[in-house]
């Protein structure tokens, strides 16, 4: 007798109403992440309004009089607004007295960092030779120092220099200031690149010179670009250290002029002085629209070499 046996179901593909279970399960997730999605793009754009929204007051303001600043409800759009707080800036001959300080100072401290940080950088990372460790911790120890802290000192060195009032002794200043981090960054972008590429190039008939310049240093351009911004940001910005070098109202750097600027007047002219604030991020902004390829890739190459 024959015996007819039932059907099986293994490896037989799910129907019913388990297929429809899991169909509104994936549809569940994906609307999930949908929403997150959402909802992680509207906190972004917020995020992104807060800090646009000051650029775009200072500039507001920029073309705006002072009456209609000093106003019980305040002008979101500068409409019949006037550039004369702009004209008034750049009538002013201390503005350009500070501009082509700022500008001095910034291009020395450029050179001058980048050029005895990446020496620096080179060494500790290419060469083992004794004290290298101990460089190493010193770097770290003296950023972990504030400013503040060495104002007198600075002072008084600058001052038996004849170097105060001068804009290389702001250079001076600033360039040891940025010196540590500087050299902190670009240690990394020298040991992200083997020194097993200089070496095949010396096999193919290359100088170690020859080597570095043509194989390692174009590797090593974004890292470059990276501390200069860096620099850039620090020597155009930074506020106390002018203040304490520059006491000479001659010799100026820009963020001491619009501060002179406000308190130049009883009733300080905030037009004014928006305007000024919106001439002096115009280089930062001319100098980021160079950078601003080569700057993006070597944040990134910095973030994952080491």
């Amino acid at each position: 007798m024959s015996t007819v046996s039932a059907p099986t179901t293994l490896g037989v593909p799910a129907s019913g109403p388990t297929k429809v279970a899991a169909t509104r399960s994936s549809e569940s997730g994906r609307s999930q992440t949908s929403k997150s999605r959402r909802l992680l793009g509207a906190l972004a754009v917020v995020v992104a309004l807060a800090w646009v929204f000051p650029i775009y007051w200072m500039i507001n303001s920029a073309f705006q009089p002072l009456n209609k600043l000093q106003a019980e409800n305040p002008a979101w759009l500068p409409l019949g607004g006037t550039v004369a707080n702009f004209r008034q800036v750049l009538d002013d001959g201390t503005f350009w007295q500070a501009m082509r300080t700022s500008l001095s100072v910034v291009v020395i401290v450029l050179v001058a960092a980048l050029i005895f940080a990446f020496l620096a950088a080179l060494a500790v990372s290419r060469f083992r030779f004794k004290g290298r460790k101990s460089f190493i911790l010193t770097i770290l120890i003296v950023q972990m120092i504030p400013a503040e802290g060495l104002f007198i000192s600075q002072y008084q060195v600058l001052d038996g220099w004849g170097l105060v009032n001068k804009v290389a002794g702001l250079a001076l200043v600033y360039t040891a200031a940025i010196l540590p981090f500087t050299i902190w960054m670009l240690r990394g972008f020298v040991a992200g690149v083997p020194i097993e590429l200089e070496e095949a190039g010396m096999v193919d008939g290359l100088s170690r010179v020859g080597a570095f310049f043509r194989i390692t240093f174009p590797l090593l351009a974004p890292g470059l670009v990276a501390a200069g911004v860096f620099g850039f940001l620090q020597a155009w910005n930074e506020y106390t250290l002018a203040l304490v070098v520059m006491t000479d109202p001659a010799q100026r750097t820009l963020p001491l002029w619009l501060q002179g600027l406000v308190e130049s007047n009883r009733a300080t002219d905030w037009g004014v002085v928006m305007a000024g604030s919106a001439v002096i991020a115009i280089p930062v902004i001319v100098f980021f629209l160079f950078v601003q390829g080569k700057m993006t890739s070597g944040l990134v190459s910095g973030a994952v070499k080491g």
